[in-house]
Protein backbone atom coordinates (compact mmCIF):
# COMPACT_ATOMS: atom_id res chain seq x y z
CA UNK A 1 0.00 0.00 0.00
CA UNK A 2 1.34 3.31 -0.75
CA UNK A 3 2.59 5.24 2.41
CA UNK A 4 0.37 8.26 1.88
CA UNK A 5 -2.77 6.50 1.76
CA UNK A 6 -1.29 4.27 4.60
CA UNK A 7 -0.88 7.26 6.88
CA UNK A 8 -4.35 8.91 5.57
CA UNK A 9 -6.78 5.58 6.42
CA UNK A 10 -4.53 5.77 9.99
CA UNK A 11 -5.70 9.03 10.41
CA UNK A 12 -9.09 8.63 9.36
CA UNK A 13 -8.80 5.73 12.11
CA UNK A 14 -7.79 7.89 15.05
CA UNK A 15 -9.93 11.06 13.86
CA UNK A 16 -12.90 8.13 14.13
CA UNK A 17 -12.34 7.27 17.45
CA UNK A 18 -11.72 10.85 18.85
CA UNK A 19 -14.49 12.10 17.00
CA UNK A 20 -16.74 9.90 18.86
CA UNK A 21 -15.16 10.35 22.04
CA UNK A 22 -15.62 14.16 21.95
CA UNK A 23 -19.00 14.17 20.85
CA UNK A 24 -22.36 14.55 22.63
CA UNK A 25 -24.71 14.19 19.62
CA UNK A 26 -26.05 10.36 18.72
CA UNK A 27 -25.38 12.19 15.13
CA UNK A 28 -22.21 12.90 15.07
CA UNK A 29 -21.12 9.74 17.02
CA UNK A 30 -22.29 8.10 14.31
CA UNK A 31 -20.58 10.01 11.75
CA UNK A 32 -16.84 8.85 13.92
CA UNK A 33 -18.06 5.50 14.03
CA UNK A 34 -18.69 5.25 10.07
CA UNK A 35 -15.24 6.95 9.41
CA UNK A 36 -13.74 4.78 11.80
CA UNK A 37 -15.21 1.60 10.47
CA UNK A 38 -14.68 3.08 6.38
CA UNK A 39 -10.61 3.92 7.04
CA UNK A 40 -10.34 0.23 8.42
CA UNK A 41 -11.42 -1.74 5.47
CA UNK A 42 -8.68 -1.40 3.21
CA UNK A 43 -6.49 -2.13 5.72
CA UNK A 44 -7.77 -5.22 6.76
CA UNK A 45 -8.06 -6.06 2.78
CA UNK A 46 -4.71 -4.87 2.49
CA UNK A 47 -2.60 -8.34 1.71
CA UNK A 48 -5.32 -9.44 -1.12
CA UNK A 49 -5.78 -12.80 -0.08
CA UNK A 50 -8.95 -14.82 -0.28
CA UNK A 51 -8.95 -14.75 3.33
CA UNK A 52 -8.33 -10.92 3.85
CA UNK A 53 -11.65 -10.16 1.50
CA UNK A 54 -14.02 -12.50 2.89
CA UNK A 55 -12.62 -11.49 6.88
CA UNK A 56 -13.36 -7.53 5.34
CA UNK A 57 -16.02 -8.67 3.99
CA UNK A 58 -17.87 -10.00 7.17
CA UNK A 59 -16.46 -7.02 9.27
CA UNK A 60 -18.04 -4.52 6.70
CA UNK A 61 -21.51 -6.14 7.16
CA UNK A 62 -21.27 -6.63 10.82
CA UNK A 63 -20.38 -3.10 11.61
CA UNK A 64 -22.61 -2.00 8.84
CA UNK A 65 -25.63 -3.94 10.52
CA UNK A 66 -24.48 -2.24 14.11
CA UNK A 67 -24.40 0.93 12.96
CA UNK A 68 -27.75 0.85 11.65
CA UNK A 69 -29.07 -0.38 14.26
CA UNK A 70 -27.53 2.38 16.47
CA UNK A 71 -28.71 5.12 14.39
CA UNK A 72 -32.58 3.79 14.03
CA UNK A 73 -32.45 3.56 18.18
CA UNK A 74 -31.10 6.80 18.85
CA UNK A 75 -33.72 8.12 16.02
CA UNK A 76 -36.20 6.39 17.83
CA UNK A 77 -35.21 7.96 20.94
CA UNK A 78 -35.37 11.37 19.61
CA UNK A 79 -38.70 11.20 18.07
CA UNK A 80 -40.73 10.23 21.23
CA UNK A 81 -38.60 12.43 23.08
CA UNK A 82 -36.74 15.11 21.64
CA UNK A 83 -33.31 14.84 22.68
CA UNK A 84 -30.49 13.64 20.69
CA UNK A 85 -27.92 14.22 23.72
CA UNK A 86 -25.81 10.96 24.29
CA UNK A 87 -27.03 10.80 28.22
CA UNK A 88 -30.81 11.16 27.61
CA UNK A 89 -31.46 7.89 26.11
CA UNK A 90 -34.25 6.64 27.77
CA UNK A 91 -36.99 5.12 25.73
CA UNK A 92 -36.69 1.41 26.90
CA UNK A 93 -37.02 -0.02 23.31
CA UNK A 94 -34.12 2.62 22.15
CA UNK A 95 -32.33 1.41 25.08
CA UNK A 96 -32.47 -1.99 24.47
CA UNK A 97 -31.46 -1.39 20.65
CA UNK A 98 -28.28 0.42 21.61
CA UNK A 99 -27.68 -2.06 23.88
CA UNK A 100 -27.26 -4.72 21.88
CA UNK A 101 -25.86 -2.74 18.81
CA UNK A 102 -22.56 -1.86 21.03
CA UNK A 103 -22.64 -5.22 22.00
CA UNK A 104 -22.16 -6.43 18.35
CA UNK A 105 -19.53 -3.52 17.91
CA UNK A 106 -17.57 -4.79 20.60
CA UNK A 107 -17.74 -8.38 19.60
CA UNK A 108 -19.87 -10.13 23.15
CA UNK A 109 -21.27 -12.93 22.98
CA UNK A 110 -23.73 -13.52 21.61
CA UNK A 111 -23.04 -11.12 19.14
CA UNK A 112 -19.37 -12.21 18.85
CA UNK A 113 -18.79 -15.21 15.91
CA UNK A 114 -17.62 -12.47 13.62
CA UNK A 115 -14.40 -11.33 15.76
CA UNK A 116 -12.62 -14.59 15.54
CA UNK A 117 -13.10 -14.63 11.93
CA UNK A 118 -12.05 -11.12 10.98
CA UNK A 119 -8.90 -11.68 13.34
CA UNK A 120 -7.89 -14.82 11.60
CA UNK A 121 -8.22 -13.60 8.03
CA UNK A 122 -6.23 -10.57 8.50
CA UNK A 123 -2.34 -10.00 9.68
CA UNK A 124 -0.99 -9.78 13.25
CA UNK A 125 -0.60 -5.65 13.63
CA UNK A 126 -3.93 -5.45 12.23
CA UNK A 127 -5.00 -8.07 14.57
CA UNK A 128 -3.50 -6.05 17.29
CA UNK A 129 -5.97 -2.85 15.92
CA UNK A 130 -9.04 -5.16 15.95
CA UNK A 131 -8.31 -6.19 19.48
CA UNK A 132 -7.54 -3.16 21.37
CA UNK A 133 -8.26 0.55 19.26
CA UNK A 134 -11.26 -0.19 17.33
CA UNK A 135 -12.68 -1.19 21.30
CA UNK A 136 -12.36 2.48 21.54
CA UNK A 137 -15.20 4.29 19.90
CA UNK A 138 -17.81 1.64 21.05
CA UNK A 139 -17.01 1.38 25.11
CA UNK A 140 -16.71 5.69 24.54
CA UNK A 141 -20.60 5.20 24.01
CA UNK A 142 -21.14 2.33 26.52
CA UNK A 143 -18.97 4.75 29.15
CA UNK A 144 -20.98 7.84 28.45
CA UNK A 145 -24.54 6.09 28.20
CA UNK A 146 -23.70 3.48 31.07
CA UNK A 147 -26.47 5.03 33.51
CA UNK A 148 -29.36 4.57 31.05
CA UNK A 149 -28.77 1.01 30.62
CA UNK A 150 -30.25 -2.56 32.19
CA UNK A 151 -27.83 -3.02 34.36
CA UNK A 152 -29.02 -7.17 34.86
CA UNK A 153 -28.88 -7.36 31.06
CA UNK A 154 -25.40 -6.63 31.01
CA UNK A 155 -24.69 -8.88 33.85
CA UNK A 156 -26.23 -11.45 31.53
CA UNK A 157 -24.36 -10.58 28.51
CA UNK A 158 -20.85 -10.81 31.02
CA UNK A 159 -21.83 -13.98 31.96
CA UNK A 160 -22.46 -15.20 28.58
CA UNK A 161 -19.21 -13.43 27.10
CA UNK A 162 -16.56 -14.70 29.85
CA UNK A 163 -17.86 -18.42 29.52
CA UNK A 164 -18.35 -18.32 25.48
CA UNK A 165 -14.87 -16.49 25.77
CA UNK A 166 -13.09 -19.00 27.73
CA UNK A 167 -14.85 -22.11 26.54
CA UNK A 168 -14.12 -21.06 22.87
CA UNK A 169 -10.49 -20.48 23.22
CA UNK A 170 -9.68 -24.08 24.80
CA UNK A 171 -9.78 -25.39 21.51
CA UNK A 172 -8.04 -23.37 19.15
CA UNK A 173 -4.90 -23.77 17.49
CA UNK A 174 -4.34 -20.13 16.08
CA UNK A 175 -3.34 -17.82 18.38
CA UNK A 176 -5.25 -14.81 16.85
CA UNK A 177 -8.28 -16.65 17.09
CA UNK A 178 -7.45 -17.71 20.64
CA UNK A 179 -6.39 -14.07 21.34
CA UNK A 180 -10.11 -13.75 20.06
CA UNK A 181 -11.86 -15.21 22.46
CA UNK A 182 -9.28 -13.46 24.83
CA UNK A 183 -11.09 -10.53 24.44
CA UNK A 184 -14.42 -11.44 24.32
CA UNK A 185 -13.79 -13.10 27.47
CA UNK A 186 -12.00 -9.64 28.71
CA UNK A 187 -14.85 -7.22 27.42
CA UNK A 188 -17.34 -9.76 29.87
CA UNK A 189 -15.40 -8.58 32.60
CA UNK A 190 -15.63 -4.55 31.59
CA UNK A 191 -19.53 -4.58 31.22
CA UNK A 192 -19.77 -6.27 34.43
CA UNK A 193 -18.54 -3.54 36.10
CA UNK A 194 -19.47 -0.87 33.62
CA UNK A 195 -23.04 0.39 35.25
CA UNK A 196 -21.71 -0.16 38.47
CA UNK A 197 -18.40 2.07 38.35
CA UNK A 198 -17.58 3.36 35.29
CA UNK A 199 -14.03 4.28 36.48
CA UNK A 200 -13.05 0.74 37.19
CA UNK A 201 -14.48 -0.47 33.78
CA UNK A 202 -12.23 2.01 31.82
CA UNK A 203 -9.07 0.84 34.58
CA UNK A 204 -10.28 -2.43 33.03
CA UNK A 205 -9.96 -1.47 29.61
CA UNK A 206 -6.74 0.26 29.75
CA UNK A 207 -4.64 -2.71 31.36
CA UNK A 208 -5.94 -5.20 28.78
CA UNK A 209 -4.79 -3.10 25.76
CA UNK A 210 -1.61 -2.60 27.63
CA UNK A 211 -1.27 -6.73 27.97
CA UNK A 212 -3.08 -7.28 24.35
CA UNK A 213 -0.61 -4.73 22.85
CA UNK A 214 2.22 -6.64 24.54
CA UNK A 215 1.24 -10.32 23.61
CA UNK A 216 0.94 -9.34 20.00
CA UNK A 217 4.01 -7.46 19.95
CA UNK A 218 5.81 -10.18 21.03
CA UNK A 219 4.04 -12.21 18.54
CA UNK A 220 4.69 -10.21 15.45
CA UNK A 221 8.59 -10.20 16.52
CA UNK A 222 8.93 -13.92 17.09
CA UNK A 223 6.59 -14.34 13.53
CA UNK A 224 4.68 -17.07 15.54
CA UNK A 225 0.81 -17.53 14.08
CA UNK A 226 0.22 -21.12 15.41
CA UNK A 227 0.63 -22.96 18.49
CA UNK A 228 3.24 -25.04 16.25
CA UNK A 229 5.18 -21.99 15.66
CA UNK A 230 5.58 -21.34 19.30
CA UNK A 231 7.40 -24.70 19.86
CA UNK A 232 10.55 -23.85 18.56
CA UNK A 233 10.62 -19.82 20.19
CA UNK A 234 12.79 -21.04 23.16
CA UNK A 235 15.51 -22.76 20.76
CA UNK A 236 15.36 -19.26 18.59
CA UNK A 237 14.99 -16.47 21.19
CA UNK A 238 14.42 -17.27 25.35
CA UNK A 239 14.35 -14.00 26.24
CA UNK A 240 10.91 -13.33 23.87
CA UNK A 241 9.53 -16.32 24.83
CA UNK A 242 9.99 -15.75 28.60
CA UNK A 243 8.33 -12.04 28.07
CA UNK A 244 5.69 -14.05 26.20
CA UNK A 245 4.85 -16.47 29.10
CA UNK A 246 4.69 -13.31 31.76
CA UNK A 247 1.83 -11.72 29.39
CA UNK A 248 0.05 -14.66 28.75
CA UNK A 249 -0.04 -15.83 32.50
CA UNK A 250 -1.00 -11.70 33.50
CA UNK A 251 -3.69 -11.71 30.86
CA UNK A 252 -4.51 -14.54 32.86
CA UNK A 253 -5.40 -12.43 36.40
CA UNK A 254 -2.54 -14.30 38.65
CA UNK A 255 -0.43 -12.57 41.08
CA UNK A 256 1.86 -10.62 41.28
CA UNK A 257 1.19 -9.03 37.48
CA UNK A 258 -0.66 -6.79 36.49
CA UNK A 259 -3.61 -8.56 35.33
CA UNK A 260 -4.49 -9.41 38.31
CA UNK A 261 -5.57 -6.15 39.65
CA UNK A 262 -8.47 -5.39 37.29
CA UNK A 263 -10.25 -8.89 38.17
CA UNK A 264 -9.68 -8.54 41.65
CA UNK A 265 -11.37 -4.74 42.00
CA UNK A 266 -14.36 -5.93 40.08
CA UNK A 267 -14.54 -9.20 42.29
CA UNK A 268 -13.93 -6.91 45.36
CA UNK A 269 -16.22 -4.43 44.02
CA UNK A 270 -19.24 -7.33 43.01
CA UNK A 271 -19.22 -8.87 46.07
CA UNK A 272 -19.66 -5.69 48.45
CA UNK A 273 -22.63 -5.01 45.96
CA UNK A 274 -24.13 -8.06 47.14
CA UNK A 275 -23.27 -9.82 44.04
CA UNK A 276 -21.78 -12.44 45.26
CA UNK A 277 -22.90 -15.30 43.23
CA UNK A 278 -22.36 -13.23 39.98
CA UNK A 279 -18.35 -13.17 41.67
CA UNK A 280 -18.18 -16.65 41.91
CA UNK A 281 -19.06 -17.54 38.09
CA UNK A 282 -16.72 -14.69 37.35
CA UNK A 283 -14.46 -15.93 39.05
CA UNK A 284 -14.91 -19.88 37.74
CA UNK A 285 -15.18 -19.09 34.67
CA UNK A 286 -11.37 -16.84 34.41
CA UNK A 287 -10.20 -20.17 35.14
CA UNK A 288 -11.39 -21.21 31.25
CA UNK A 289 -9.11 -17.93 29.90
CA UNK A 290 -6.40 -18.99 32.17
CA UNK A 291 -6.57 -22.70 30.73
CA UNK A 292 -5.84 -21.94 27.73
CA UNK A 293 -3.35 -19.36 28.13
CA UNK A 294 -1.13 -22.08 30.54
CA UNK A 295 -1.71 -24.09 27.56
CA UNK A 296 0.52 -21.94 25.14
CA UNK A 297 2.83 -21.12 27.91
CA UNK A 298 3.48 -24.38 28.03
CA UNK A 299 4.27 -25.61 24.72
CA UNK A 300 6.21 -22.71 24.21
CA UNK A 301 8.74 -22.66 27.57
CA UNK A 302 8.41 -25.91 28.81
CA UNK A 303 8.27 -28.09 26.01
CA UNK A 304 11.46 -28.57 24.01
CA UNK A 305 11.53 -29.41 20.32
CA UNK A 306 13.85 -32.44 19.20
CA UNK A 307 17.24 -31.23 18.44
CA UNK A 308 20.74 -32.73 18.08
CA UNK A 309 24.17 -31.74 18.80
CA UNK A 310 24.86 -31.08 15.42
CA UNK A 311 21.95 -28.13 15.55
CA UNK A 312 23.26 -24.63 15.27
CA UNK A 313 20.77 -22.60 17.28
CA UNK A 314 20.11 -18.98 17.06
CA UNK A 315 20.74 -17.38 20.57
CA UNK A 316 20.67 -13.69 18.68
CA UNK A 317 16.85 -12.47 17.36
CA UNK A 318 17.50 -10.09 14.45
CA UNK A 319 13.97 -8.49 14.38
CA UNK A 320 13.06 -7.07 10.86
CA UNK A 321 10.91 -4.59 13.17
CA UNK A 322 11.16 -1.90 15.67
CA UNK A 323 10.83 -3.12 18.76
CA UNK A 324 9.71 0.03 20.94
CA UNK A 325 6.39 -1.30 21.19
CA UNK A 326 7.25 -4.25 23.21
CA UNK A 327 9.79 -2.60 25.27
CA UNK A 328 7.33 -0.14 26.39
CA UNK A 329 4.57 -2.22 27.27
CA UNK A 330 6.34 -4.97 28.40
CA UNK A 331 7.29 -3.20 32.10
CA UNK A 332 3.48 -2.31 32.39
CA UNK A 333 2.00 -6.06 31.32
CA UNK A 334 4.28 -7.14 34.29
CA UNK A 335 5.01 -4.43 37.12
CA UNK A 336 1.55 -2.49 37.40
CA UNK A 337 0.40 -4.36 40.25
CA UNK A 338 2.29 -2.24 43.34
CA UNK A 339 0.31 1.10 41.86
CA UNK A 340 -3.20 -0.77 42.50
CA UNK A 341 -3.43 0.84 46.02
CA UNK A 342 -3.37 4.15 44.28
CA UNK A 343 -6.29 3.25 41.58
CA UNK A 344 -8.38 2.38 44.88
CA UNK A 345 -8.07 5.62 46.51
CA UNK A 346 -8.30 7.81 43.18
Amino acid sequence: MNPYILTLMMASIATGTIIVASAYHWLFAWIGLELNTLAILPLLAKTHTPRATEATTKYFLVQAAASSTLLFASTSNAWMTGQWAMTEMTTQPAVTLLTMALMMKLGVAPLHAWLPEVMQGTSTNMALIMATWQKLAPFTMLYISAHTLHTQTLLALALTSTLIGGWGGLNQTQLRKMMAFSSIAHLGWMISIITLDKDLALITLIIYITLTTTAFSTMSTLNTKSFKDATTTWNTTPTMTAILLLTLISLGGLPPLSGFAPKWLILNTLTLLTLTTMAITLALTALLSLMFYIRLTYIASLTLTPITSQMKLKWRLKPTQQTWRTTTTTALTTMLLPLTPLIITS
